[in-house]
């Protein structure tokens, strides 16, 4: 009768070396929210280390995720026969780190943006190409449950044809923050552009495609602030739909979070995806409430008046990772063409063009 026992923790033993063995450089608010929860919580994965110099962020590592190895520097990582690296660090080292860890032989996550220029993001590209490694980047907002439901109204022509795109982040934030982001200018991957930007104009390029137009407001309100807050960007894309982009600290009154027109009616939903909230607060993305925000947030869909309610889909974050695993197993492509990211970095340099901010 006790004959299975071995057997069992055989495949077990076996099931735990198959794990894609993981190690995340920074453990502020990306390494700690955005990926450390996702990865501890998906089986294909084994979270073996957290690069941090903080000591309170070393002691949060080691309490949310027991056994985790803490290394103060990302080179520490080189040593430990990693599958793979994600980068969650400070923007204007993204680049550099990413780079280090793809020679070390690791594919990595980069947390968006996945560069400071486009032209560093390029050479990031090429440089993963050459190793023959896999880069992907961070884009979770493809996966908040307003922008899928949105996604599933323009694919299957509920809207008619749609020939507008509105998309808002707008936190009231009076004062900076203490950290790097109070601290970094433009230049340093600071300011809202480089903060929220990647998010709206990669869900804007990922929906419509590319863009033949861009003009952009860009300004800094708050007197604390090294760079941008309050940001207006206008995208005309090839198909001929305009996405109207805005992102802003100093927003007494929110707008819709989106509001896609076409021409047989329109979707309009407020708020934010519940998943950032759920993942600060512990909730395990396993939890069945998970990516699952209340009914009063369901948006409206149809013409005035007339609108009725349209549930809102459930908030897919932990995709991004399983997507990630079948890829790094050769069997699917990844979550996100790290040229997908190049091409929203691009139009980001050309909204500060426009503005006169380059």
């Amino acid at each position: 009768m006790s004959a299975p026992a071995p057997q069992q923790s055989e495949r077990a033993t076996e099931s735990q070396q198959s794990r894609l063995r993981v190690g995340i450089v920074g453990y502020g608010l990306a390494g700690r929210v955005f990926h450390a929860p996702l990865v501890a919580a998906d089986d294909s994965y084994d979270l073996v280390a957290v690069v941090t110099r903080d000591s309170d962020r070393a002691d949060q590592a080691r309490t949310s995720h027991p056994g985790v190895e803490i290394v103060p520097r990302a080179g520490d990582l080189d040593a430990l026969g990693l599958d793979l690296v994600v980068v969650a660090t400070p923007n204007a080292t993204h680049a550099d780190v990413a780079a280090d860890a793809l020679r070390a032989g690791s594919a990595v996550v980069v947390d968006k943006p996945v560069a400071t220029t486009a032209s560093s993001a390029r050479q990031l590209i090429e440089l993963a190409e050459s190793l023959g490694r896999s880069l992907t980047v961070y884009q979770n907002r493809r996966w908040d449950g307003d922008y899928l439901t949105a996604s599933r109204l323009v694919r299957d022509g509920a809207l008619g044809d749609v020939h507008t795109f509105e998309s808002r982040f707008e936190p009231w934030k009076t004062a900076n923050r203490g950290g790097w982001k109070s601290e970094a200018t433009a230049a340093e991957g600071g300011g809202i552009l480089f903060d929220l930007g990647p998010h709206l104009v990669d869900q804007a390029l990922h929906l419509f495609g590319p863009v033949v137009d861009v003009h952009a407001e860009i300004a800094r309100r708050r007197p604390s602030g090294a760079a941008d807050d309050d940001v207006f960007v206008s995208l005309r894309h090839q198909g001929g739909v305009r996405s109207r982009l805005w992102m802003s600290h100093v927003a007494a009154q929110p707008g819709p979070r989106l509001r896609v027109l076409g021409t047989a009616g329109a979707y309009v939903v407020d708020g934010l995806d519940p998943q950032e909230a759920q993942l600060a607060s512990g909730t395990s993305p396993r939890d069945p409430g998970y990516g699952r925000g209340p009914d009063e947030r369901h948006g409206l869909v149809g013409i005035g008046a007339e609108a009725r309610p349209e549930p809102t889909d459930r908030g897919r974050y932990p995709l991004f990772y399983e997507q990630l695993a079948r890829a790094l197993r050769g069997a699917g492509p990844l979550p996100v063409d790290p040229r997908d990211a190049l091409a929203a970095l691009e139009v980001i340099e050309a909204a500060r063009e426009s503005a006169g901010a380059a």
